[in-house]
């Protein structure tokens, strides 16, 4: 394969619980695809794992060991899960539901959350999935690795401000701050300091993509769907509606911060290649994702996240055939929502204006 075929991209990975094993998929398609060079990588929570296997896969073997990597880690995941008392109940099994709505124990788990801290219910801060990540990737191989750069997203619990964890501080320590969910495990500390799941302020984290690469193409994997045209109305889908709203609105501050910066800079003809060069892409199954409640996110049977893996790989190899030509060429995703009840760049504000009837 001649050189000057290969694109070179960036990768921002969303988080959201077992549902990750979606964007499992979605890597394992792109690394299929031999055109394709993965030079950053930004990840938060579930996006994170994932994150830290292809990093590790890619410094360490290439695109082979990377998937193998990949299909290790969550096949752990679902061992480990199988010891969990939080299952599928009957009846969601016999519904073909994947969720766990119906689960005693899952609703017990979740009323415990809702009333005990973490400090309370779990004195001990057992995490299993802790013992995964101590015992299944190698920071040392991350740690020294020229490339993928990689960057993983947390939220610092005193100030509230982003944190971004990147080599040669990779660990197991700022993986797990990055998917610590406060309901459910106490904060991470690091060097004083205390952290939570990254989703609250950068899920996932862009800026580091555009300021820290050479790369121009920045590709989101997207679980948490924007848009449902349902409107919630049992306690249960608001709270479902509230986490996928919540653990978006810091991507749509990202997109909307940096749609703002290339629109300014292009019109002004500024001297900001980074910018001006920069490309937007997204792989996402809103269609599919609807279908899942929250509670599913705690799913972590093998079947289940098989059936979200080839989700992600389908899309991802729809993607590919739709838009790999606009990769060092074009946008193929421009999120013009974000400028909707918002501020807008002056030369953007003129125009709406001279086109109003």
């Amino acid at each position: 394969m001649e050189s000057g075929s290969i694109k070179k991209i960036d990768l921002a990975l969303q988080g959201g619980g077992a549902h990750g094993a979606f964007t499992w998929g979605v890597l394992d398609r792109l690394l299929d695809d031999g055109r394709i060079e993965i030079e950053g990588i930004s990840g938060t929570s579930a996006g994170a794992m994932n994150a830290v296997a292809l990093a590790q896969g890619l410094a360490g073997g290439g695109r082979k060991t990377a998937q193998e990597l990949l299909a290790g880690f969550w096949k752990r995941v679902s061992d480990a899960g199988r010891m969990s008392p939080i299952q599928r109940s009957f009846f969601d099994v016999m519904m073909g539901r994947w969720s766990l709505d119906l689960s005693p124990s899952f609703l017990l788990f979740d009323s415990l959350t809702r009333t005990f801290s973490p400090y309370e219910f779990n004195p001990f801060n057992i995490n299993p999935l802790r013992d995964i990540v101590a015992d299944f990737f190698d920071f040392e191989v991350i740690n020294r690795a020229p490339s993928p750069k990689l960057f993983l997203s947390a939220t610092n619990v005193r100030t509230g401000r982003p944190k971004v964890f990147r080599q040669p501080a990779i660990s197991v320590d700022t993986t797990m701050a990055s998917a610590c969910l406060p309901f459910l495990f106490q904060a991470v500390e690091i060097d004083g300091e205390a952290y939570w799941d990254g989703g609250y302020m950068g899920n996932p984290p862009i800026f580091p993509l555009i300021d820290e690469t050479e790369a121009r193409d920045i590709v989101i994997v997207q679980i948490n769907p924007f848009t449902r045209n349902k409107i919630p109305r049992t306690a249960y889908e608001i709270n479902n509606r509230l986490n996928e709203i919540t653990f978006n609105a810091s991507l749509m501050k990202e997109l909307r911060a940096a749609a703002f910066l290339w629109e300014v800079i292009h019109h002004e003809g500024l001297d900001r290649q980074a910018y001006r060069d920069g490309r937007l892409h997204l792989i996402q199954s809103e269609e599919e994702m609807q279908k899942l409640s929250v509670s599913s996110k705690l799913n972590s049977e093998w079947v289940f996240l098989q059936h979200l893996h080839d989700i992600g790989w389908r899309t991802a190899g729809n993607w590919l055939t739709q838009h790999f030509d606009d990769l060092g060429e074009r946008s193929s995703y421009r999120p013009t929502f974000v400028y909707e009840e918002s501020l807008k760049p002056a030369h953007l504000a003129e125009s709406v204006e001279r086109n109003k009837p």
